[in-house]
């Protein structure tokens, strides 16, 4: 069972998405395999955002209050802070992706995240699902 991963917004809006549930089973067993299970403030952010646009106010409680019980939220600190400004800067990445890279770099733990932004960053380990 790995260690420690931290789950990128992909992951949750393909969760709570997907109308495949091959594709949601898949999910849920790599969620289940991980023993410590790491989420940036700013993915809470980002899927309440959307869940809100594409689902409404309580929906979007409903699954930001799911993800806060079974996963660690983790916030930003000054070194994830200066991290992601140094990925930023030479990346020309988006703001949250360049956080959400930091923070794994951060915890030393896996990217859960199919999105191209995070494929070639030095220190940085992404999986995906499927």
């Amino acid at each position: 069972m790995p260690d420690k991963r931290l789950y990128d917004t992909r992951f949750f809006f393909d969760y709570f998405y997907s109308n495949n549930p091959e594709i949601t089973k898949k999910l849920k067993q790599e969620a289940e395999s991980t023993r410590e299970k790491l989420v940036s403030v700013l993915t809470i952010h980002e899927l309440h955002h959307l869940s809100m646009r594409r689902s409404g106010k309580e929906v979007a409680a409903l699954r930001s209050h799911t993800i806060l019980t079974e996963f660690k939220v983790v916030d930003v600190n000054y070194a994830i802070a200066l991290q992601s400004a140094e990925l930023r800067s030479t990346r020309k990445m988006p703001m949250a992706d360049s956080i959400i890279a930091a923070t794994a770099q951060f915890y030393g733990c896996t990217l859960i995240s199919d999105d191209p932004h995070f494929q070639g960053i030095s220190n940085l380990k992404t999986k995906w699902c499927y």
